[in-house]
């Protein structure tokens, strides 16, 4: 590959002043799995020395102009306008900066940059798409405008390279009209010196089951506490574990109160970083049921911790759990077989032992520094060679 002139010279390559147009950053109240990889990943490569900004929605009370994890972060909306406002502050503020590269980091819906951002070199990061699962989550007119938006991505993005967070992720992309080609998947990573096992592998008296999340319709939270019900309904002595912020707080919550289960299930409510990293060391079995993802970060969390999970056998999730080696996958929607592996995990402590060792190694094979650096260097390959939009 040939550098440009002035840019990238063999040996030497100069930063690159890289503009990244996500929906929220990590400091919006509503952060999520998404803004934990765009602050690991650009956040990386702002300290490795990459002029990285950020492009993002506001909420009431949020500054304008800040700075996080060595990037420069500009807000302008909000939650429902900023794919309106975004283009306008663009041209106003940002245009004459003269960005070698922009990624637009899709995991809302479509924000078309290659429409707005002129000549600028462009990559595509998803992490999913949320095609028919939006329907389950959104009003019906959110739902149908999410559905029919993403439709225009192949169109729109064909002549611009990707990168997807997961096989599952690249699979769909192609099967949307997407060259699989042109699709690079680079994994999420974990921090392994962070989240490690529990002295001694300590785990709660009580088997202890773990949700870990926002608490929105699609997570299929629901799923969980009926096939923990389905286990107190036959006997079994579990508790679960309920964590993190969301609407459907109400709803869950409503839930639990009609099957009884008050006793067993307990709203953990916002949790901090020390307490989450203590709930993945001492929880048995953790569990994520959403019907899709990009890839599932908590999945691969838990697994660092030497914690199991037992999770739908749904896109993402499929790609951050190893069936039968770091945990289980159900097929989604099926409360019987979910709750069978689970009593499965809890009752059996040679199957949980070896699945904790196994779990701990296959996240050992992912690290944040490794997915920046892969970033970096589609980044590279983009500035290089850009593709005309």
């Amino acid at each position: 590959m040939t550098a440009p002139v002035g840019r990238e010279a063999p040996g030497t390559p100069e930063p690159l002043r890289i503009l990244v147009v996500n929906w929220q950053d990590g400091e919006n109240p509503r952060a999520g799995g998404a803004e934990i990889h765009l602050h690991e990943i650009f956040g990386r490569l702002a300290s490795w020395g990459h002029e990285v900004t950020l492009l993002v929605s506001g909420w009431p009370g949020a500054p304008t102009v800040s700075r996080a994890d060595g990037m420069e972060i500009h807000r302008t909306g909000g939650r429902h306008t900023f794919p309106l406002a975004a283009p306008a502050y663009f041209r106003r503020v940002l245009a004459r900066r003269n960005f070698d590269v922009v990624v637009e980091d899709l995991n809302k819906i479509p924000l078309f940059t290659p429409a707005w951002v002129d000549s600028t070199p462009a990559l595509l990061l998803v992490h999913h798409l949320f095609g028919s699962t939006a329907f389950r989550e959104a009003s019906f007119p959110v739902a149908a405008v999410t559905w029919l938006l993403e439709r225009f991505v192949p169109p729109v993005f064909r002549r611009v390279p990707a990168v997807a967070v997961s096989e599952s992720t690249r699979d769909d992309l192609a099967e949307r009209g997407m060259d699989r080609g042109r699709v690079e998947v680079i994994p999420n990573g974990v921090d392994i010196d962070r989240y490690v096992p529990g002295v001694s592998g300590r785990r709660y008296e009580e088997p202890t089951v773990l949700f870990l999340g926002r608490l929105k319709r699609y997570k299929r939270v629901d799923l969980v506490i009926r096939a923990v019900h389905a286990l107190v309904t036959a006997g079994r002595t579990v508790r679960l574990l309920i964590g993190g912020k969301g609407e459907e707080r109400p709803a869950l919550e409503r839930l639990v109160q009609r099957l009884g289960m008050e006793d067993h299930v307990t709203f953990l409510g916002f949790v901090s970083e020390d307490d989450k990293l203590e709930l993945f060391q001492r929880s048995w079995v953790h569990m994520l049921t959403s019907p899709k993802e990009g890839w599932g970060i908590t999945n691969l969390e838990a697994a660092a911790c030497g914690t199991p999970t037992v999770a739908s056998d749904a896109p993402g999730l499929r790609d951050s759990v190893v069936h039968g080696t770091t945990g289980f996958l159900a097929p989604h929607g099926d409360i019987g077989e979910l709750a069978r592996l689970l009593e499965e995990l809890l009752s059996d402590p040679e199957r949980h032992r070896s699945m904790s060792i196994q779990a701990r190694e296959f996240a050992c094979g992912y690290s944040w520094d490794a997915s920046a650096r892969s970033m970096e260097r589609a980044l590279r390959r983009v500035v290089a060679d850009p593709v005309s939009t």
